[in-house]
């Protein structure tokens, strides 16, 4: 038999690029590759790549140089590294990969890995593969379902798309032209998918999609479905514990995904909902639909189901146009709402964007200033909503030993990092897929510190349960 060859996926960006990994490990573990940390023992390195972040392209071309180096040393101990681009800047950027990085073997588009196998064996015949076309097929029915090893090896917490693309066309985003159109997935190959993680361990999932509350999969029952109805079926599959979803859009939050958080307690009290900007002008350049007004409203709607419940957001700073009493608006919006946690950038412009073409644009020590303000106050909102944890009993769902002996990591509903020593007589390891409350004593930076308060079953609830 051949020896097993290696694989290393360096994965960019967002949550999807996470589950596009995986799946691209579950396609080429047929094929006879197994996973590898290191990029100095692969036989194939792909870079999944992301376009949503500044620079993005020129970041993909430093590493490719990288890996050039890396090749060269493989071919001069009489071995082969392949390499391939995968993702948005290879749907993006095809044919500029191909003429301007040789070293590439296959540049794939993230609606056509499922062909890796035959990208790489083209590449093999005539030197280069390239596809970035969106393929009419569904690339889900072809991907293989990932082994029980491997679900168990990938932890507790898992995944699962059920939404890609996007019809927004929000004028900084390359998002509809990468990714393509809005593709809801079937309500039973969801279901299908999330009954084999329960099976082998996962308590936690994490449905997601580019603009995920836009869900329109077809039921059983031949009507469309929702994501709030999606959310109450996972809610009844046995051994999930947890459901979360991500990222939304203001616009489509209705009246269903609403229900959702006032009446399942499998679904986490904390929403990722972008707004990106609180000026209403600078929406509407934006091209979001929705004025601040109207972001505010349905963070109301939400509070007013779920008392509990906790926002994290996105917001661009220094969008062209953007004026000091645009940028006053935001941290008013943030003020307001107040936050357990966002993300903030400065606007880069993206080719091929209608943002890209608009003049004024915001000096670059503006748009540094500005960053700098808001991350604060985000950074204050955040620490303030950790430590009112200090003195409370909340429940973590723990995933993994911990780097110092004796300690184990979890996770609270708000995905806040908790370490803790579970005391003598208790392994963590043992403890690993049970939701345990945590009493609070400290914070160190990010992450809460505390003990058991209550002591765990005597038997706990193994990682793989049937192994289906």
């Amino acid at each position: 038999m051949a020896p097993p060859r290696k694989l290393h996926i360096k994965s960019y960006g967002c949550q999807m690029n996470v589950y596009d990994a995986q799946r691209m490990v579950d396609v080429l573990t047929p094929e006879g590759f197994v996973e590898t940390a290191s990029v100095d023992d692969a036989d194939l390195v792909i870079l999944n790549t992301c376009h949503i972040r500044e620079k993005a392209s020129e970041k993909v071309y430093s590493e490719l140089g990288r890996l050039r180096l890396a090749r060269d040393e493989a071919a001069q101990s009489g071995r082969r590294m392949q390499i391939a681009v995968a993702g948005c800047v290879a749907q993006a950027e095809g044919e500029e990969i191909v003429r301007r990085a040789p070293v590439v073997d296959v540049v794939v588009g993230p609606q056509s890995y499922h062909h890796l196998p035959q990208l790489l064996a083209r590449a093999d015949a005539q030197g280069r593969a390239l596809e970035t076309e969106f393929p009419v097929e569904d690339k889900f029915g072809f991907l293989p379902q990932p082994r029980p090893e491997m679900i168990r090896a990938r932890g507790v917490s898992a995944f699962v798309t059920v939404q890609e693309g996007c019809d927004k066309f929000c004028t900084f985003c390359v998002v509809p032209y990468t990714r393509g159109a809005e593709v809801s997935r079937p309500v039973a190959a969801i279901i299908t998918d999330v009954e084999r993680l329960a099976a082998n361990g996962v308590r936690e999932i994490t449905l997601i999609g580019q603009n995920v509350n836009a869900y329109h999969g077809e039921g059983a029952d031949g009507r469309v479905w929702t994501l709030g109805r999606l959310l109450q079926r996972l809610a009844a599959v046995p051994g999930i514990a947890r459901l979360r979803y991500s990222t939304s859009h203001p616009n489509d939050v209705d009246d269903d995904l609403i229900a959702a958080h006032r009446d399942l307690p499998e679904l986490m009290p904390f929403v990722h909902l972008p707004v990106q900007s609180g000026s209403d002008r600078i929406l509407a350049a934006m091209n979001r639909k929705h004025s601040a007004a109207d972001y505010r409203r349905v963070i109301d709607r939400f509070r007013a189901v779920q008392p509990q419940i906790a926002f994290s957001s996105d917001f661009i700073v220094g969008f062209p146009g953007e004026t000091d009493t645009d940028f006053a608006a935001t941290l008013a919006l943030v003020t307001q709402i107040g936050y357990a946690g966002a993300y903030s950038f400065k606007y880069s412009p993206r080719p091929g964007t209608p943002a890209a073409e608009m003049p004024e644009m915001v000096p670059a020590a503006v748009m540094d200033e500005r960053l700098e303000r808001l991350q604060q106050l985000i950074d204050r909102q955040q620490s303030a909503f950790n430590k009112a944890a200090i003195g409370q009993t909340v429940d973590v769902l723990f995933e993994r030993a911990g780097r110092k002996p004796g300690q184990i990591v979890g996770r609270t509903a708000y995905l806040q990092p908790a370490h803790v020593f579970p005391g003598p007589g208790l392994e963590p390891d043992a403890l690993v897929g049970q939701i345990l409350p945590v009493r609070i004593d400290s914070l160190e930076r990010y992450s809460l510190l505390g003990e058991l308060a209550a002591t765990p079953p005597q038997h706990a609830r193994p990682l793989a349960a049937t192994g289906a």
